[in-house]
């Protein structure tokens, strides 16, 4: 494990990069990345919460500095998506791997499909500008337990639906960064109190991801459009998937 953690590094700084290109965490396709070179799932998925914690507050930052980011429609995400990681991390931790291996790709496949295929043609011209309670809860309530029980930090789900009930995709994406390293972040001390972690993984994986989380948000603020960035995303999250259950068959 140890011959591994500049490769952990150099995989966390890069996806955590491009990833934040669309306005998603990593760890959806960094989880897969480290189980190729020998990291042991149950491993890999807490190491997946924290670079998505850390990963995401360097997008954050970038849009805070920049005044783009609408904190009150991100709060109720966040307060539903702590309470509800903990459980997921909780469940996470006692489901078999087998189980919790085809519920990952499901989620690959399904977070995928959404970036590359979904467009809201009912809000083409005219996005919302409320900032509801209810909606955004129960997407928080759903990206939380899905972040704490597969360690994908929640984005995957967050960002389509959101989208789904009618907000600009570009303040999506800011407030999917905003919101992920608070469900990570609490799904990720869940694991760590049942000894899942490595700390000496976490300390380089994770200045690597806050690194590449800032420059990625920072290269699609100035000269990038997110959603050709998501579709791109969503494409290689489809051939992941593909590749996990070919594997498992």
């Amino acid at each position: 494990m140890e011959s591994h953690i500049l490769i952990i590094a150099f995989l966390s700084f890069c996806l955590s990069f491009f990833f934040a290109l669309g306005g998603v965490g990593s760890a959806v396709i960094l989880i897969p990345a480290l189980t190729w070179i020998g990291v042991p799932f149950n491993l890999a998925r807490p190491t997946g919460l924290f670079v998505n914690c850390l990963s995401m507050l360097g997008a954050t930052w970038s849009n805070f500095r920049e005044k783009k980011l609408d904190v009150k429609l991100g709060l109720p995400i966040i307060v539903s998506s702590m309470v509800m990681a903990p459980v997921g991390a909780w469940a996470g931790h006692f489901l078999p791997t087998q189980t919790l291996l085809f519920v990952f790709i499901g989620f690959l496949l399904f977070s995928g499909s959404m970036m590359i295929f979904f467009k809201s043609s009912k809000y083409a011209d005219q996005y919302r500008e409320d900032r509801p309670v209810a909606g955004p809860s129960g997407v928080g309530v759903l990206a939380g337990f899905v972040s704490g029980l597969l360690g994908v930090g929640g984005g995957g789900i967050i960002s389509p639906l959101m989208v789904v009930q009618g907000f600009n995709p570009k303040k999506v994406a800011m407030v999917t960064a905003f919101s992920v390293p608070f469900s990570s972040f609490s799904a990720f001390i869940t694991y760590a109190a049942m000894g899942s972690v490595s700390v000496k993984i976490l300390v380089f994986a994770g200045l690597a991801a806050w690194t590449g989380g800032y420059l990625g948000t920072r290269v699609m603020q100035k000269k990038m459009n997110p959603q050709s960035v998501k579709r791109v995303l969503g494409s290689v999250l489809i051939l992941i998937g593909f590749k996990f259950l070919w594997s498992m068959a």
